[in-house]
């Protein structure tokens, strides 16, 4: 087992806005050295201001927390410079060029006359951006733009690399060429990756281990396969036709055999099953007997978005649309989350 000392550790971070507007409420964080940890939630669940705190951007009400070994709020300015940052916008002169861009940063670093040249280089060739280097970056694609961005994070060779939402406003061929630099970023270069996303199948594809984040704290943490692996069965998901009394839903699926951990959110109804197939006729027939008929059904292997439903007691879609609005999580109706 490695003796590295973790990249990144933070306990009880706490963090309010004005308008009692809670962004954490007690975030405990620990990043291993050399791997790539996704920070996993909605919009409004306190990512990117947990970021923001480990980047030195912001100050937290209360508690504290280390980057590479340096104190965020002792020893900010050593924090930066063993830091990448590619935050949700991007941090790229649209006048500039890229070659220019690069440059730039490097000499903000202390980089100069031929290292900074060479770096620059090798990025541009890495990140697929030398036929572009000359021309400015408001003429780059939305993809380009974010390659350069990466780039940008890693001019002065940092021992961890933030990356907040780094695929968001991407279509799907620009985010899946994204994804391949990151994983292969990871592999050849053997730093530290805090990956903050919204997107389930990003944090699944990308991250050695994840962290789920709901409301301010960490929900639950673990490998993707090890959270997926917790939730034994299947999930069934149904539609009812109208929406009925959540306990009335729980007294109807209450006892049956194979079937627990019901949850109801309005007009859907989430299971976790011994067996999905055989659990779905069982759902059905109790559904119809207490008056609330079926609109669909549908069976699936455990998924993140399951993993997030047991350890917040909400569908991610749910959270997501609540955002920062604060909307209070439903009731499990029978069994446990």
């Amino acid at each position: 087992m490695s003796t590295r000392a973790p990249a990144v550790a933070a306990r009880h971070l706490i963090k309010t806005y004005p308008g009692d507007v809670t962004a954490l409420s007690g975030m405990d964080l620990t990043v291993p050295a050399g791997t790539v940890f996704g920070l996993l939630g909605p919009n409004g669940a306190g990512k990117s201001t947990t970021v923001k705190i480990l980047t030195t951007l912001a100050r937290p009400d209360s508690g504290h927390a280390s980057v590479a070994g340096h104190d965020v709020l002792r020893h900010p300015d050593r924090v930066r410079r063993a830091i990448g940052v590619v935050a949700q916008k991007s941090g790229a002169d649209p006048v500039a060029t890229g070659r220019e861009n690069l440059l730039l940063q490097g000499r903000l670093y202390g980089m100069r006359g031929a290292a900074v040249q060479r770096r620059a280089d090798e990025l541009l060739d890495r990140f697929g951006l030398a036929d572009a280097a000359s021309r400015q970056v408001k003429g780059y694609s939305g993809g380009m733009q974010r390659r350069l961005d990466v780039a940008l994070g890693l001019v002065h060779r940092p021992e961890v690399l933030f990356l907040d939402e780094p695929t968001t406003g991407l279509d799907p061929e620009a985010r899946t060429a994204m994804w391949d630099e990151i994983s292969r970023l990871a592999g050849e270069e053997g730093l530290t990756i805090v990956l903050t996303t919204h997107y389930l199948e990003e944090a699944d594809r990308l991250a050695e281990r994840v962290a789920i984040v709901d409301r301010g704290r960490i929900v639950v943490e673990g490998t993707p396969d090890e959270l997926k692996g917790e939730l034994r069965g299947d999930a069934v998901h149904l539609e009812l036709r109208a929406e009925a009394a959540r306990d009335a839903v729980g007294a109807a699926l209450a006892g049956l055999p194979g079937v627990y951990e019901v949850l109801v959110e309005g007009r859907r109804v989430s299971v976790r099953a011994e067996d999905g197939a055989a659990a779905v006729p069982l759902l059905l027939g109790a559904l119809e007997r207490a008056g609330s008929a079926v609109a669909s059904a549908t069976v699936a292997r455990p998924s993140l978005d399951d993993v997030y439903l047991r350890y917040a007691g909400r569908r991610f879609d749910e959270a997501e649309s609540a955002g920062s609005r604060g909307a209070h999580a439903p009731v499990a109706a029978g069994g446990t989350r």
